[in-house]
């Protein structure tokens, strides 16, 4: 029996190959940006939210001029949804991005952090400030990160980083236990917290295809797929339940 032996040669092998990816749109890094934007929606009856009792110390309330209120579920009478971290989360490839030279910043006032979600890149600086006139302590507790805890007095400034992307580490205050918030570290510099509103926007993003995600500290989270152009504007909407 005769075998027959095909030979391919180089150049016909990489045009195969090229054939095969171009079928995956990938980010063009030289093209203008595209910009993506739109709304977070709760689909239900929220619980209106709970009033926070600062019992145990007396600095929490002065200067309030409200009661403090529980953060966790944030929506207004429209059902818009707050503090859902809305980013990129696959398609850029294996580009890199440089961490910008200024720091996110966390604050406490009125022995609540503002804002309830911070987002800030990989390697980027964390400035903790403490804006009230009595002691708390700053205790992260990531799953991919360095965990750490330190006392902070007032007027103290401290200032950490996370090296490894990690949506929502849990933050607390180990002398407060009612002072609760999250922190998204994420890897690349194409993300968004939504508003009080339910409003986002992502701006400068490469023509590609892209993975959407949408992350709450509570609700879990949302994906939707998406393609945009050089210069496009798209509109988007996350609805949880």
């Amino acid at each position: 029996m005769k075998v027959k032996v095909v030979l391919f040669s180089t150049a016909l092998l990489l045009s195969l190959a090229m054939s095969a990816l171009a079928g995956s749109p990938s980010p063009d890094a030289g093209a203008p940006g595209a910009t993506v934007s739109g709304v977070v929606k709760f689909q239900g009856a929220a619980l209106p939210p709970a009033r926070i009792q600062m019992v145990g110390d007396p600095n929490c309330a002065k200067g309030r001029t409200a009661p403090a209120m529980n953060e966790e579920m944030v929506t207004d009478g429209s059902g818009d949804l707050a503090n859902v971290v809305v980013y990129i989360s696959d398609g850029l490839g294996d580009r890199t991005f440089d961490p910008p030279s200024q720091p996110a910043v966390l604050e406490q006032k009125g022995c609540l952090y503002e804002p309830h979600v911070v987002a800030m890149r990989a390697g980027q600086t964390l400035r903790v400030v403490n804006a009230d006139s009595t002691t708390h302590n700053i205790h992260p507790t990531p799953a991919n990160n360095r965990e750490w805890n330190k006392s902070q007095p007032p007027g103290l400034t401290i200032e950490e980083t996370f090296a490894r992307q990690e949506v929502g580490v849990p933050v607390k205050c180990n002398v407060h236990p009612w002072m609760k918030s999250y922190v998204a570290v994420l890897k690349n510099p194409y993300f968004a917290v939504s508003g009080k509103n339910g409003s986002f926007e992502i701006k400068d993003l490469p023509p590609g295809t892209y993975t959407v995600q949408a992350w709450h500290e509570k609700l879990g989270t949302k994906t939707q797929q998406i393609t945009v152009g050089a210069n496009e504007s798209k509109k988007l909407e996350f609805d949880f339940k």
